[in-house]
């Protein structure tokens, strides 16, 4: 960094004020107020990387927890993170964010279908920071676009990053197309699982948490460069079954068999709207997709976190999570020939009848 005076890490009360101010200007839509008030921070001295992972990072958060609670509408948390987006550009252009490339070259990208780019912004940032060289390429990267680019760059490492936990199958073909052509890979993000378990199951070089810990398990060691002829997929032989396979070409169907066959099980949509019915449909699809990926992941954890997640954002928005359990039943009917899949199923009911059950028992 090109001063001579060391950056401050300010206190955790001071940090907790700026960010309560970000957070007001990004809810109430004020992008000035929201540039100024970073701008103002790194005014004062503060460590740039402070300002992106402990006060823009910790409000983007923030947005994503009120949306779940149902506080902000799909078009709130869009602005807010547009605004967080213009909060960390703030931080990447003022004076005291420059730096020299000295350590190596990195490119940082979204797998494809991977819409939320702000953690990888974040990090490709804060690597910056750290005196790497990095193309960020942002959200929603074609694996065959990044190759490409690794081929035309020749970087030492990439860091892929995935919010969204169906993403995984896709994120497998990104990690083995990357140890295909010699670059190892980082992956990070929350679509990688608990402790990282995905990023294992799918070969990649390392895993990080944050930002920072990815920042820093970098700056310890390079990630060695993997042979040219490396190969991952044989590493799934559950996928032998096919299940996985036949369940993703035949998803449209099995939608539109069990929504039609809902309405008998769950006479309540009967009286649903246009926007009901439309959102039902889409729910159903997205149950259809998180069995899909945890039968490709062979992990029925995955299928009853997304339940009982689905069951609290319906629940939040007033919705009852009562239909869930009956399209459970009526997907296990259409899949009664698929052993893994009915499994996966199964622990799915389980966990919403649990979950209804305690809830009967303890009324809030």
């Amino acid at each position: 960094m090109s001063t001579s005076t060391p950056p401050r890490v300010p206190h955790a009360g001071l940090m907790q004020q700026w960010t309560e101010q970000l957070w007001h200007a990004v809810s109430a839509v004020d992008e000035d107020a929201a540039t100024e008030l970073v701008l103002s921070i790194l005014d004062e001295g503060t460590d740039p990387e402070s300002v992106l992972l402990d006060v823009i990072a910790v409000v983007q958060g923030r947005v994503g927890e009120e949306w779940a609670a149902n506080r902000i509408s799909v078009a709130q948390e869009h602005a807010a993170t547009a605004i967080n987006d213009r909060a960390v550009a703030a931080v990447s252009v003022h004076p005291a964010s420059r730096t020299t490339a000295t350590r190596g070259r990195i490119t940082v990208a979204c797998v494809d279908g991977e819409w939320h780019a702000l953690p990888a912004r974040l990090l490709a940032e804060v690597l910056k920071l750290r005196g790497w060289q990095v193309d960020y390429l942002g959200a929603q990267v074609p694996t065959a676009h990044l190759i490409a680019h690794l081929h035309n760059t020749r970087a030492d490492a990439v860091a892929l990053s995935s919010s969204i936990a169906t993403r995984m199958p896709t994120a497998h073909a990104a990690i083995t197309a990357c140890q295909a052509v010699g670059v190892p890979v980082l992956v990070g993000g929350a679509a990688f699982g608990p402790e990282g378990r995905y990023a294992t199951l799918l070969g990649a070089d390392a895993w990080a948490p944050d930002a920072r810990t990815a920042a820093d398990h970098l700056a310890k060691r390079r990630l060695p460069r993997p042979q040219p002829d490396h190969e991952q997929f044989d590493d799934l032989p559950h996928l032998a079954d096919q299940e996985y396979t036949l369940v993703t070409r035949n998803s449209a169907t099995l939608v539109r068999t069990v929504f039609t066959a809902l309405e008998d099980a769950y006479p309540s949509m009967r009286s649903y709207n246009d926007f009901q019915r439309e959102r039902t449909a889409e729910d159903l699809a997205h149950i259809v997709e998180f069995l899909a990926t945890a039968l490709y992941l062979d992990d029925e954890e995955l299928f009853t976190w997304f339940l009982t997640w689905t069951a609290q954002i319906l629940v939040a928005r007033g919705v009852p999570a009562h239909s869930l359990p009956p399209a459970l039943d009526l997907l296990a009917r259409e899949l009664k020939d698929f052993p893994r899949a009915a499994r996966i199923l199964s622990a799915g009911t389980l966990t919403l009848t649990t979950a209804r059950s305690t809830a009967a028992r303890n009324p809030v």
